[in-house]
């Protein structure tokens, strides 16, 4: 079985694919990893020269150097010194053939393709011998990994530098980066009319109770913040329902929170079954919002 999958060479500072191994294998867990691979690739100058990414049976790997990052997809199995010491012999090859200069002037993707064959190469060595092809030694590469290790690196964490817009991640030129979300299903639609029927009440009963409240010397103020509050809450499930975004797990549950929170205070201007329908609401919102992922890109990093 092959423990090193595919290998990526992309340019840091704006994450222009240099060269790629052809890619054989089509099991999903792989286009997944290769998926991320794009997505970390917008976003490596943020990251130290050493980075992995924890999967299932398969893990991300990459070492950047000189405005070149060498990234690789290994199974978990593989050793992690090794995976670096492939990633390095990697290093050792692009840098013997192609100058910082070529690097820096390329202008569209993979513009080094006759590097794939080196790539299949050094991935048949290391799959069928597991020891290192060149200049460098499994032990230096330990001995450095104790040292300096590498950052682990969680994708939920990792800001996509290229926007979003109508649930879409917007493309840079030449990246063929599609990050559309998944279609809004029937039961979507009804948390957002119904979020939108919560947001309305909310407001409508935040302004009444403001007149009420100047005319009795502010008392029950609070309530009217606990509305308005509620109010936002509510659009903002909305919109992280319709739109990707960054940290959505902790923003979903700090918005839940905050509707369960608000309604509870105003336990009183409403009875309990009120209460019970916008927190049912939220937590069906909260729901779906957690449930709606990108869809699997027909492109991918594969050549």
């Amino acid at each position: 079985m092959s423990l090193i999958l595919f290998a990526f060479v992309v340019r840091v500072r704006d994450g222009l694919p240099l060269s790629a191994s052809t890619d054989f294998e089509h099991n999903r867990e792989l286009q997944e990893r290769k998926q991320q691979l794009r997505t970390i690739s917008k976003t490596l100058s943020r990251f130290p020269e050493r980075g992995t990414i924890k999967g299932g049976d398969l893990n991300i790997y990459f070492v950047s150097s000189e405005g070149v990052s060498y990234m690789t997809v290994c199974h978990c199995s593989l050793p992690v010194a090794q995976a670096f010491c492939f990633l390095e012999d990697l290093r050792w090859e692009f840098t013997a053939r192609f100058t910082s200069t070529v690097v820096a002037l390329a202008a569209r993707p993979y513009p080094f393709l006759e590097f794939d064959s080196t790539i299949q190469k050094l991935k048949q060595h290391y799959n069928q011998s597991g020891g290192p092809a060149l200049e460098v030694t499994l032990a230096e590469v330990q001995g450095d990994l104790r040292v300096h290790p590498p950052q682990v690196i969680n994708l939920e964490e990792v800001e996509l530098t290229n926007g979003i817009a109508n649930g879409h991640m917007e493309q840079g030129p030449g990246s063929g980066q599609n990050g559309r979300l998944q279609p809004v299903t029937a039961a979507g639609i009804l948390s957002l009319v119904l979020n939108i029927v919560c947001a309305s009440l909310n407001i409508i009963r935040g302004v009444h109770l403001i007149e009420y409240t100047f005319q009795d010397d502010y008392e029950g103020m609070w309530n009217v913040v606990a509305f308005l509050l509620a109010f936002v809450c509510c659009l903002l499930q909305c919109h992280l329902y319709l739109f990707h975004s960054s940290l959505k797990k902790p923003k979903s549950f700090t918005l839940l929170i905050a509707i369960v929170l608000c309604n509870l205070y105003l336990l009183g201007p409403r009875n309990p079954w009120q209460l019970i329908f916008h927190i049912s609401v939220a937590s069906l919102s909260t729901f779906l919002i957690l449930t709606r992922k990108l869809q699997d890109r027909t492109n991918d990093c594969g050549v």
